[in-house]
């Protein structure tokens, strides 16, 4: 009598497994692609750097983002989504609208000053005239997102009567990103052109409030007219400015 042996099961593949291990080794390469482009910019960081930052090689570079610029790119959208995201975790209440817009200017200056990376990576990305953020499908929507928070909460301003009713969103946005950028960016060649330590807490907490000051001016409804210089009193901040520096800026008075 002929004995059928059973067939052995097939094993099944563990793709899930195999799925997870492949994000580790993207995120790895986008990790070490941030912090080797914010060192060395795009044309100093190279695929073998990145790959050796990563512990991985050069080919999986290549699998995953299909060229250097591929792999730039996607970490231009990374720094970007990662800013949406800080923002739009942020518990804001638009029906007050001056706490709910200080609250945005406040975000958008910290995050520039925390993330050093991010700011290092933008003006690479300027030198090069955006022409690698511009083949991004994705850009937009992080910045969309960041101007419609600002619009609504213009909308509940200007309902109320606290706001002007003729300002754009994006406007208001390109001052507050402006003044957190530009600050950020050049505080070091600023430090030394004006002499005064633009890192210390006391100048950061100064500009802060300086630019909440001018912005919520700018937006208001009925600006009133006071001729009391904003924050006349900078004494605290500056008590560190070099002697050379001080008589330098008193001379020319």
């Amino acid at each position: 009598m002929e004995r059928k042996i059973a067939a052995k099961p097939k094993p099944q593949r563990r793709t899930g497994v195999r799925e997870a291990a492949a994000q580790a080794t993207r995120d790895s390469i986008l990790k070490s692609a941030t912090k080797v482009f914010a060192k060395y910019g795009y044309d100093g960081g190279s695929v073998e750097k990145i790959s050796k930052a990563a512990k991985s090689y050069d080919r999986m570079i290549y699998y995953y983002f299909g060229s250097k610029e591929g792999l730039f790119i996607a970490v231009l959208e990374g720094i970007y989504k990662r800013m949406d995201d800080a923002e739009a975790a942020i518990a804001l209440d638009v029906s007050r609208p001056v706490e709910a817009l200080t609250e945005v200017i406040r975000f958008v200056l910290g995050y520039y000053r925390k993330n050093p990376e991010f700011v290092t990576l933008l003006n690479t990305e300027n030198l090069h005239k955006g022409r690698h953020i511009s083949k991004s499908l994705r850009a937009r929507e992080y910045s969309s997102r960041a101007v419609a928070i600002i619009e609504e909460i213009l909308a509940s301003g200007a309902a109320q009567g606290l706001f002007r009713k003729d300002l754009v969103a994006r406007d208001i946005y390109l001052l507050i990103a402006s003044t957190g950028y530009f600050y950020t960016s050049n505080r070091h060649t600023l430090t030394a052109f004006l002499g005064e330590p633009l890192e210390s807490p006391e100048a950061i907490t100064h500009w802060e409030n300086f630019v909440i000051e001018t912005l919520l001016r700018t937006v208001r409804a009925d600006e009133p007219q006071d001729n009391t210089p904003p924050h006349e009193d900078t004494s605290k901040w500056q008590k560190s400015q070099p002697a050379a520096s001080r008589a330098r800026s008193s001379s020319r008075t």
